[in-house]
């Protein structure tokens, strides 16, 4: 493997006092302890991992990483892999999702083109790094090389460096891929020794027996590569895709920096199953958005022991059940920094 000496750099740990610190005053607030749920939760592990009294949520950074994959070529998906550029034209012109998403919460948003199988034309509002023309067909060989692994993880941590410049207070990843339902239920089944059967879905609206056909192209996959277990990064580099990479990278180099990740969906969430994998002290620093309607995302929540903040049905990708879920969590800081205390409010008794 190429030289990857910043995905093993130490990851921050979150300071256990300034937790303790922030569930005083959130106890303090006029309001029974523990009423306002997993908004007090938010807010106090924001608090502890921003080292502030008043966690801020006013700065979102935002990456969607797009890139197709060889495994379309064995009918894994409902769409041809032409869907892949005309979303990211859709994106550089602003009539996507997560378009309107990112306006109504004012978060920057950038686009990155890891490699398509059609070629794109220079657009506005899209960073350009291209890999490849997308990853190999994983049923017959390594989806990437590994200095093709290396460049997509680096292109995660170069989101952040950009993250970082804008002063993001939280980034969110999404994805966009056409068949990349198919790499991320092959990469988790790859992670947690589990059957295809059981993290293998629609992805785009495919019907049962497409769903059934997906599931076979990834056991027999998981049976033609067998040198992966215990290796995240060579199930990364086996399984993966670029943008899943990407994210991977990310996550790292988020905790590193010390900058919360708000996860999507159940792409990236695999996604950050494997950054976990890779460095579980990553998992201190995820927010987790929403249960994807894909039935494999459950499973790799309770992997991850996480819970998450909304369940409405979605299972767009994007980084859409992300940035839905920010309202939420700027509301929780709101709380915390603008609740009277019982002192303030000259309130003699608590409630219970």
């Amino acid at each position: 493997m190429p030289a990857l000496e910043w995905v093993n750099r130490p990851i921050p740990t979150i300071d256990a006092s300034a937790l303790d610190k922030a569930q005083v005053h959130q106890d303090q607030l006029t309001k029974p302890p523990g009423s306002l749920g997993t908004l007090e939760k938010i807010a106090t592990r924001l608090a502890a991992m921003q080292d502030s009294n008043k966690p801020d949520l006013s700065n979102v950074h935002i990456t969607i990483f797009a890139a197709d994959h060889g495994i379309a070529e064995e009918g894994v998906s409902a769409f041809p892999q032409s869907v892949t550029v005309e979303m990211i034209r859709n994106f550089a012109n602003g009539g996507a999702a997560i378009n309107v998403l990112s306006q109504q919460i004012n978060a920057r948003l950038d686009i990155v083109n890891l490699g398509t199988i059609q070629p794109t034309s220079e657009l506005a509002n899209v960073i350009s790094t291209p890999i490849a023309p997308g990853t190999a067909n994983f049923s017959t060989q390594a989806a990437m090389g590994r200095l093709h692994l290396k460049q997509a993880l680096e292109q995660g941590r170069a989101a952040i460096v950009r993250a970082m410049n804008s002063r993001a207070r939280l980034f969110i990843g999404g994805e966009m891929g056409i068949a990349n339902t198919t790499s991320a239920a092959a990469l988790a089944c790859a992670l947690l020794n589990e059957d295809p059967l059981i993290l293998a879905g629609p992805g785009t609206g495919l019907d049962s027996d497409g769903v059934k056909h997906k599931a076979n192209v990834i056991a027999q996959a998981l049976k033609f590569h067998c040198d992966y277990e215990n290796q995240p990064l060579e199930a990364l580099r086996l399984f993966g895709g670029f943008e899943i990479a990407a994210l991977v990278g990310a996550y790292i180099s988020a905790a590193q920096s010390k900058i919360p990740s708000l996860v999507d969906g159940f792409i990236s969430s695999v996604a950050a199953l494997c950054a976990v994998t890779i460095e579980p002290r990553v998992r201190d620093w995820l927010f987790f958005s929403h249960a994807s309607a894909e039935p494999g995302h459950k499973r790799v929540l309770t992997a991850l022991n996480a819970v998450p903040i909304l369940d409405l049905g979605m299972r767009l990708g994007e980084g859409s059940g992300a940035a839905t879920a920010v309202p939420l969590m700027r509301l929780a800081c709101s709380l915390h920094n603008e609740m009277a205390t019982f002192s303030s409010a000259q309130v003699t008794e608590q409630i219970n």
